[in-house]
Protein backbone atom coordinates (compact mmCIF):
# COMPACT_ATOMS: atom_id res chain seq x y z
CA UNK A 1 0.00 0.00 0.00
CA UNK A 2 1.12 3.71 -0.69
CA UNK A 3 1.11 6.02 2.13
CA UNK A 4 0.17 8.65 -0.70
CA UNK A 5 -2.89 6.31 -1.62
CA UNK A 6 -4.06 5.47 1.90
CA UNK A 7 -7.82 5.94 2.81
CA UNK A 8 -8.81 5.87 6.21
CA UNK A 9 -11.63 3.59 6.98
CA UNK A 10 -14.52 2.95 6.10
CA UNK A 11 -16.63 3.79 9.01
CA UNK A 12 -14.84 7.63 9.56
CA UNK A 13 -13.98 7.98 5.84
CA UNK A 14 -17.25 10.20 5.52
CA UNK A 15 -16.29 12.78 8.24
CA UNK A 16 -14.96 15.71 7.58
CA UNK A 17 -13.94 18.77 9.71
CA UNK A 18 -16.27 19.63 12.50
CA UNK A 19 -18.74 23.02 11.94
CA UNK A 20 -16.99 24.15 15.40
CA UNK A 21 -13.59 24.21 13.45
CA UNK A 22 -14.52 25.63 10.69
CA UNK A 23 -16.19 28.66 12.11
CA UNK A 24 -13.44 29.30 15.21
CA UNK A 25 -11.78 29.76 12.90
CA UNK A 26 -13.19 31.95 10.14
CA UNK A 27 -13.97 34.16 13.40
CA UNK A 28 -10.32 34.21 14.01
CA UNK A 29 -9.42 34.89 10.63
CA UNK A 30 -12.11 38.08 10.75
CA UNK A 31 -11.72 39.09 14.27
CA UNK A 32 -15.24 38.35 14.83
CA UNK A 33 -16.68 37.99 18.03
CA UNK A 34 -17.27 34.04 18.79
CA UNK A 35 -21.15 33.50 19.54
CA UNK A 36 -20.59 30.14 17.39
CA UNK A 37 -18.90 27.09 19.59
CA UNK A 38 -20.80 26.55 23.15
CA UNK A 39 -18.08 26.93 26.05
CA UNK A 40 -17.97 29.47 28.69
CA UNK A 41 -15.58 31.51 28.18
CA UNK A 42 -15.42 32.62 31.84
CA UNK A 43 -14.04 31.35 34.86
CA UNK A 44 -16.22 28.59 36.83
CA UNK A 45 -17.35 29.32 39.88
CA UNK A 46 -14.67 29.62 42.67
CA UNK A 47 -15.19 26.45 44.71
CA UNK A 48 -15.30 24.55 42.22
CA UNK A 49 -11.55 25.62 41.13
CA UNK A 50 -10.56 24.98 44.74
CA UNK A 51 -12.37 21.48 44.88
CA UNK A 52 -9.65 21.00 41.95
CA UNK A 53 -6.66 22.41 43.79
CA UNK A 54 -7.48 20.20 46.91
CA UNK A 55 -7.92 17.31 44.62
CA UNK A 56 -4.07 17.88 43.54
CA UNK A 57 -2.54 17.88 46.18
CA UNK A 58 -4.05 15.46 48.02
CA UNK A 59 -2.75 12.30 46.40
CA UNK A 60 -5.79 11.73 43.56
CA UNK A 61 -3.49 11.50 40.99
CA UNK A 62 -3.54 7.75 39.94
CA UNK A 63 -5.62 5.74 37.79
CA UNK A 64 -9.42 5.80 39.15
CA UNK A 65 -12.41 3.24 39.29
CA UNK A 66 -13.46 2.21 35.75
CA UNK A 67 -16.77 2.96 36.44
CA UNK A 68 -16.15 5.99 37.89
CA UNK A 69 -14.13 7.47 41.51
CA UNK A 70 -16.26 6.87 44.54
CA UNK A 71 -16.52 10.31 46.14
CA UNK A 72 -18.01 11.33 42.32
CA UNK A 73 -20.81 8.55 42.43
CA UNK A 74 -21.78 8.55 45.12
CA UNK A 75 -21.97 12.43 45.13
CA UNK A 76 -23.87 11.86 42.16
CA UNK A 77 -26.22 9.55 43.51
CA UNK A 78 -26.97 11.96 46.35
CA UNK A 79 -27.85 14.76 44.33
CA UNK A 80 -30.09 12.44 41.48
CA UNK A 81 -31.69 10.16 44.24
CA UNK A 82 -34.21 12.74 44.90
CA UNK A 83 -34.83 14.14 41.42
CA UNK A 84 -35.58 10.29 40.57
CA UNK A 85 -38.12 9.34 43.43
CA UNK A 86 -35.56 6.55 43.94
CA UNK A 87 -32.19 4.93 45.84
CA UNK A 88 -29.78 5.47 43.39
CA UNK A 89 -26.87 2.85 43.63
CA UNK A 90 -23.66 4.40 43.25
CA UNK A 91 -21.69 1.78 42.18
CA UNK A 92 -24.05 -0.25 39.55
CA UNK A 93 -26.21 2.34 38.05
CA UNK A 94 -24.17 5.50 37.51
CA UNK A 95 -20.71 5.37 34.89
CA UNK A 96 -18.77 8.05 35.17
CA UNK A 97 -17.37 9.20 31.36
CA UNK A 98 -14.52 11.15 29.61
CA UNK A 99 -17.60 13.67 28.81
CA UNK A 100 -21.24 13.33 27.85
CA UNK A 101 -19.70 12.48 24.18
CA UNK A 102 -18.22 9.60 25.29
CA UNK A 103 -21.25 8.66 26.92
CA UNK A 104 -22.98 8.77 23.66
CA UNK A 105 -20.19 6.62 22.17
CA UNK A 106 -19.37 4.04 24.55
CA UNK A 107 -23.81 3.51 24.84
CA UNK A 108 -23.74 2.84 20.81
CA UNK A 109 -20.72 0.75 21.55
CA UNK A 110 -22.61 -1.00 24.14
CA UNK A 111 -26.41 -1.19 22.97
CA UNK A 112 -26.12 -0.91 19.28
CA UNK A 113 -25.61 -4.72 16.47
CA UNK A 114 -24.08 -3.88 13.02
CA UNK A 115 -27.31 -3.37 11.52
CA UNK A 116 -29.56 -1.99 14.29
CA UNK A 117 -31.60 1.25 13.81
CA UNK A 118 -31.19 4.48 15.83
CA UNK A 119 -33.70 6.79 15.67
CA UNK A 120 -32.05 10.73 15.76
CA UNK A 121 -34.54 13.44 16.24
CA UNK A 122 -33.44 17.19 14.23
CA UNK A 123 -31.60 18.98 14.39
CA UNK A 124 -29.28 16.94 16.70
CA UNK A 125 -25.96 17.36 18.52
CA UNK A 126 -23.68 15.85 16.03
CA UNK A 127 -21.61 13.01 17.44
CA UNK A 128 -24.67 11.29 17.44
CA UNK A 129 -24.65 10.02 13.81
CA UNK A 130 -21.06 9.36 14.25
CA UNK A 131 -21.32 7.02 16.86
CA UNK A 132 -23.87 5.39 15.55
CA UNK A 133 -22.30 4.55 12.13
CA UNK A 134 -19.27 3.79 14.28
CA UNK A 135 -21.15 0.82 16.23
CA UNK A 136 -22.56 -0.18 12.61
CA UNK A 137 -25.87 1.12 13.67
CA UNK A 138 -27.84 2.89 10.63
CA UNK A 139 -29.21 6.37 11.17
CA UNK A 140 -32.51 6.94 11.12
CA UNK A 141 -34.07 10.63 11.39
CA UNK A 142 -37.17 12.19 12.45
CA UNK A 143 -37.34 16.36 12.38
CA UNK A 144 -38.85 18.54 14.96
CA UNK A 145 -41.02 21.22 12.78
CA UNK A 146 -41.50 24.41 13.47
CA UNK A 147 -44.72 26.07 13.47
CA UNK A 148 -44.81 29.31 10.66
CA UNK A 149 -43.66 32.18 12.40
CA UNK A 150 -42.35 30.50 15.56
CA UNK A 151 -40.68 32.98 17.90
CA UNK A 152 -40.54 30.29 20.91
CA UNK A 153 -38.64 26.95 21.19
CA UNK A 154 -41.87 25.63 22.24
CA UNK A 155 -43.05 26.22 18.73
CA UNK A 156 -40.90 23.21 17.52
CA UNK A 157 -42.91 20.12 17.63
CA UNK A 158 -42.24 16.65 17.02
CA UNK A 159 -45.27 14.55 14.99
CA UNK A 160 -45.63 11.31 16.98
CA UNK A 161 -46.96 9.80 13.70
CA UNK A 162 -44.04 10.47 11.97
CA UNK A 163 -42.05 9.21 14.61
CA UNK A 164 -43.86 5.86 15.16
CA UNK A 165 -43.76 5.82 11.14
CA UNK A 166 -39.78 5.48 11.36
CA UNK A 167 -40.05 2.84 13.61
CA UNK A 168 -39.30 -0.42 12.19
CA UNK A 169 -38.55 -4.26 13.39
CA UNK A 170 -34.83 -3.12 13.31
CA UNK A 171 -35.13 -0.07 15.65
CA UNK A 172 -32.79 -0.38 19.08
CA UNK A 173 -32.95 2.78 20.05
CA UNK A 174 -33.93 6.15 20.43
CA UNK A 175 -32.20 9.67 20.75
CA UNK A 176 -33.84 12.43 22.83
CA UNK A 177 -32.19 15.53 23.79
CA UNK A 178 -34.27 17.82 26.74
CA UNK A 179 -33.50 20.71 26.63
CA UNK A 180 -32.23 20.64 22.95
CA UNK A 181 -29.01 21.87 21.82
CA UNK A 182 -29.60 23.92 19.09
CA UNK A 183 -33.31 24.66 19.46
CA UNK A 184 -33.26 25.37 23.23
CA UNK A 185 -37.08 23.29 23.26
CA UNK A 186 -37.77 21.86 26.69
CA UNK A 187 -40.14 18.84 25.79
CA UNK A 188 -43.65 19.30 28.12
CA UNK A 189 -44.79 16.28 30.12
CA UNK A 190 -47.62 15.49 27.20
CA UNK A 191 -44.99 15.14 24.60
CA UNK A 192 -42.28 12.93 27.34
CA UNK A 193 -45.36 10.84 27.88
CA UNK A 194 -46.16 10.30 24.02
CA UNK A 195 -42.52 9.23 23.52
CA UNK A 196 -42.57 7.01 26.44
CA UNK A 197 -45.70 5.37 25.27
CA UNK A 198 -44.54 4.83 22.09
CA UNK A 199 -41.00 2.91 23.16
CA UNK A 200 -42.90 0.46 25.91
CA UNK A 201 -44.98 -0.27 22.64
CA UNK A 202 -42.17 -0.79 20.39
CA UNK A 203 -39.84 -2.23 22.93
CA UNK A 204 -37.10 0.16 22.29
CA UNK A 205 -33.95 1.55 24.74
CA UNK A 206 -33.61 5.41 25.27
CA UNK A 207 -30.52 7.51 25.26
CA UNK A 208 -31.93 10.65 27.00
CA UNK A 209 -29.09 13.74 26.78
CA UNK A 210 -30.06 15.94 29.23
CA UNK A 211 -27.06 17.68 29.83
CA UNK A 212 -28.32 21.24 29.54
CA UNK A 213 -30.71 20.31 32.35
CA UNK A 214 -29.98 23.19 34.95
CA UNK A 215 -30.50 25.49 32.37
CA UNK A 216 -34.21 26.23 31.85
CA UNK A 217 -35.98 29.35 31.90
CA UNK A 218 -39.33 31.13 32.33
CA UNK A 219 -40.02 28.63 35.29
CA UNK A 220 -40.61 25.57 32.39
CA UNK A 221 -39.51 22.73 34.37
CA UNK A 222 -36.90 19.94 33.41
CA UNK A 223 -38.66 16.80 33.27
CA UNK A 224 -36.30 13.58 33.45
CA UNK A 225 -37.75 10.70 30.84
CA UNK A 226 -36.55 7.79 33.13
CA UNK A 227 -39.03 9.02 36.29
CA UNK A 228 -41.97 8.20 33.68
CA UNK A 229 -43.63 4.89 35.05
CA UNK A 230 -42.44 2.20 32.98
CA UNK A 231 -39.22 4.25 31.62
CA UNK A 232 -36.82 4.11 34.24
CA UNK A 233 -35.85 0.29 32.68
CA UNK A 234 -35.53 1.59 29.37
CA UNK A 235 -33.84 4.72 29.61
CA UNK A 236 -29.90 5.66 29.95
CA UNK A 237 -29.53 9.23 30.79
CA UNK A 238 -26.80 11.99 30.38
CA UNK A 239 -24.89 14.34 32.08
CA UNK A 240 -22.14 16.46 32.02
CA UNK A 241 -19.95 18.28 34.54
CA UNK A 242 -18.99 20.82 31.19
CA UNK A 243 -22.20 22.09 31.58
CA UNK A 244 -23.31 22.30 35.04
CA UNK A 245 -20.23 23.24 36.31
CA UNK A 246 -18.84 25.52 33.01
CA UNK A 247 -15.76 23.57 33.17
CA UNK A 248 -15.87 21.75 29.23
CA UNK A 249 -12.63 21.15 29.38
CA UNK A 250 -12.50 19.22 32.13
CA UNK A 251 -14.65 16.45 30.29
CA UNK A 252 -16.47 14.73 33.00
CA UNK A 253 -19.81 13.11 32.10
CA UNK A 254 -21.90 10.33 33.64
CA UNK A 255 -24.36 8.07 32.26
CA UNK A 256 -27.11 7.18 34.88
CA UNK A 257 -28.93 4.13 34.08
CA UNK A 258 -31.07 0.28 35.42
CA UNK A 259 -27.87 -2.27 36.05
CA UNK A 260 -28.18 -3.77 32.57
CA UNK A 261 -28.09 -0.85 30.87
CA UNK A 262 -25.38 1.11 33.10
CA UNK A 263 -23.26 -2.32 32.51
CA UNK A 264 -23.43 -2.31 28.76
CA UNK A 265 -22.14 1.45 28.89
CA UNK A 266 -19.59 0.26 31.31
CA UNK A 267 -17.88 -2.41 29.11
CA UNK A 268 -18.12 -0.68 26.30
CA UNK A 269 -16.35 2.21 28.03
CA UNK A 270 -13.58 0.34 30.15
CA UNK A 271 -11.90 -0.04 26.41
CA UNK A 272 -12.28 3.43 25.27
CA UNK A 273 -10.86 5.18 28.17
CA UNK A 274 -10.44 2.88 30.69
CA UNK A 275 -11.14 5.63 33.35
CA UNK A 276 -11.25 9.33 33.43
CA UNK A 277 -8.91 12.10 35.11
CA UNK A 278 -9.34 11.33 38.46
CA UNK A 279 -8.16 14.92 40.43
CA UNK A 280 -10.82 16.24 39.05
CA UNK A 281 -13.51 13.53 39.37
CA UNK A 282 -12.83 14.50 42.31
CA UNK A 283 -13.24 17.78 42.63
CA UNK A 284 -16.39 17.66 40.73
CA UNK A 285 -18.04 15.01 43.29
CA UNK A 286 -16.93 17.51 45.59
CA UNK A 287 -18.46 20.49 43.75
CA UNK A 288 -21.95 18.39 43.93
CA UNK A 289 -21.25 18.12 47.91
CA UNK A 290 -21.77 21.60 47.29
CA UNK A 291 -24.32 23.26 45.72
CA UNK A 292 -27.25 22.47 47.83
CA UNK A 293 -25.45 24.58 50.55
CA UNK A 294 -25.05 27.22 48.11
CA UNK A 295 -28.39 27.19 46.18
CA UNK A 296 -25.79 26.95 43.19
CA UNK A 297 -28.45 25.28 40.74
CA UNK A 298 -30.80 28.48 41.12
CA UNK A 299 -28.57 30.93 40.42
CA UNK A 300 -27.12 29.38 37.56
CA UNK A 301 -30.48 29.71 36.30
CA UNK A 302 -30.72 33.31 36.67
CA UNK A 303 -27.24 34.29 35.02
CA UNK A 304 -27.93 32.05 32.06
CA UNK A 305 -31.67 33.88 32.01
CA UNK A 306 -30.45 37.19 31.69
CA UNK A 307 -27.68 36.14 29.09
CA UNK A 308 -30.48 34.77 27.15
CA UNK A 309 -32.57 37.95 27.37
CA UNK A 310 -29.58 40.36 26.46
CA UNK A 311 -28.69 38.45 23.75
CA UNK A 312 -32.56 37.93 22.49
CA UNK A 313 -33.10 41.89 22.70
CA UNK A 314 -29.58 42.84 20.51
CA UNK A 315 -30.83 40.20 17.85
CA UNK A 316 -34.33 41.42 17.92
CA UNK A 317 -33.00 45.07 17.65
CA UNK A 318 -31.36 44.32 14.52
CA UNK A 319 -34.51 42.33 12.70
CA UNK A 320 -32.59 39.02 13.47
CA UNK A 321 -35.89 37.55 14.95
CA UNK A 322 -34.68 35.43 18.16
CA UNK A 323 -36.68 32.03 18.56
CA UNK A 324 -36.87 32.26 22.39
CA UNK A 325 -35.18 29.51 23.99
CA UNK A 326 -37.05 27.39 27.17
CA UNK A 327 -33.59 25.73 28.15
CA UNK A 328 -29.90 25.57 27.11
CA UNK A 329 -27.45 28.15 26.17
CA UNK A 330 -27.97 28.52 22.33
CA UNK A 331 -30.66 30.54 20.23
CA UNK A 332 -31.89 29.89 16.73
CA UNK A 333 -32.83 33.52 14.59
CA UNK A 334 -34.92 33.83 11.63
CA UNK A 335 -32.78 34.66 8.63
CA UNK A 336 -35.22 34.27 5.93
CA UNK A 337 -35.33 38.05 5.56
CA UNK A 338 -31.76 38.59 4.24
CA UNK A 339 -31.00 38.21 0.73
CA UNK A 340 -28.66 35.23 0.06
CA UNK A 341 -27.18 36.66 -3.22
CA UNK A 342 -24.19 38.40 -2.64
CA UNK A 343 -23.59 36.71 1.03
CA UNK A 344 -20.91 34.20 0.20
CA UNK A 345 -19.19 37.15 -1.95
CA UNK A 346 -16.01 37.10 -3.56
CA UNK A 347 -16.36 33.12 -3.75
CA UNK A 348 -20.10 32.10 -4.26
CA UNK A 349 -20.21 28.58 -3.38
CA UNK A 350 -23.51 25.66 -3.38
CA UNK A 351 -23.02 25.50 0.36
CA UNK A 352 -26.65 25.41 1.57
CA UNK A 353 -27.99 28.92 2.72
CA UNK A 354 -27.79 29.12 5.74
CA UNK A 355 -23.94 28.34 5.92
CA UNK A 356 -23.27 31.46 3.02
CA UNK A 357 -25.56 33.16 5.48
CA UNK A 358 -23.37 32.72 9.10
CA UNK A 359 -20.23 33.21 6.59
CA UNK A 360 -21.21 36.76 6.07
CA UNK A 361 -22.21 37.17 9.41
CA UNK A 362 -18.84 36.05 10.58
CA UNK A 363 -16.86 37.52 7.84
CA UNK A 364 -19.06 41.43 6.99
CA UNK A 365 -21.33 41.77 10.42
CA UNK A 366 -18.21 40.31 12.73
CA UNK A 367 -20.46 38.10 14.89
CA UNK A 368 -19.88 34.08 14.25
CA UNK A 369 -22.66 31.82 14.33
CA UNK A 370 -23.19 28.27 13.32
CA UNK A 371 -25.20 27.11 10.48
CA UNK A 372 -27.60 24.51 11.61
CA UNK A 373 -27.83 22.33 8.41
CA UNK A 374 -24.76 20.86 10.34
CA UNK A 375 -26.84 19.23 13.19
CA UNK A 376 -29.39 18.14 9.91
CA UNK A 377 -28.94 14.82 8.16
CA UNK A 378 -28.34 15.49 4.33
CA UNK A 379 -32.33 15.23 3.14
CA UNK A 380 -33.09 17.57 6.17
CA UNK A 381 -30.90 20.13 5.66
CA UNK A 382 -33.41 22.50 3.74
CA UNK A 383 -35.26 22.97 7.05
CA UNK A 384 -32.45 25.26 8.41
CA UNK A 385 -32.01 26.99 5.55
CA UNK A 386 -33.68 29.98 7.16
CA UNK A 387 -31.78 29.59 10.42
CA UNK A 388 -28.88 30.84 12.16
CA UNK A 389 -27.60 29.67 15.67
CA UNK A 390 -26.22 31.96 18.16
CA UNK A 391 -24.46 30.52 21.57
CA UNK A 392 -25.15 33.25 24.49
CA UNK A 393 -22.67 31.38 27.14
CA UNK A 394 -19.77 34.26 27.23
CA UNK A 395 -19.40 37.34 29.52
CA UNK A 396 -21.38 40.14 29.44
CA UNK A 397 -18.65 41.99 27.40
CA UNK A 398 -18.51 39.58 24.90
CA UNK A 399 -22.25 39.96 24.61
CA UNK A 400 -22.33 43.48 24.37
CA UNK A 401 -19.30 43.30 22.06
CA UNK A 402 -21.56 41.44 19.82
CA UNK A 403 -24.77 43.75 20.03
CA UNK A 404 -22.43 46.67 19.25
CA UNK A 405 -20.98 44.47 16.00
CA UNK A 406 -24.66 43.96 14.92
CA UNK A 407 -25.60 47.45 15.69
CA UNK A 408 -22.55 49.37 13.66
CA UNK A 409 -22.80 46.48 10.49
CA UNK A 410 -26.30 45.57 10.63
CA UNK A 411 -28.31 46.80 7.86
Amino acid sequence: MSVANFQPAERVRSFGTTVFAEYSALALQYNAVNLGQGFPDFAPPDFVIEAARTALISGYNQYARSAGHPRLVKAIAAVYSPLYGRDLDPLTEIVVTTGATEAIFATMQGLVNPGDEVILIEPFYDSYPAAVLMAGGTPVYVPLRPAPGATSAADWSLDMDELAAAITPRTRLLVVNTPNNPVGKVFSQTELESIASLVQERDLVVLSDEVYEWMTYDGIPHLRLATLPGMWERTITLGSAGKTFSVTGWKIGWAIAPRPLAHAVLMAHQWIPFAVTTPLQEAVGAAFEQVEERGYFAELTRMYNAKRDKLAEALAAVGLTPVIPQGSYFILVDTAHLDPAHRDAPTPTDDPRDVQICRWLTREIGVAAIPPSAFYSPGHKVLAKDVARFCFCKTDAVLDAAAQRLRQNFG
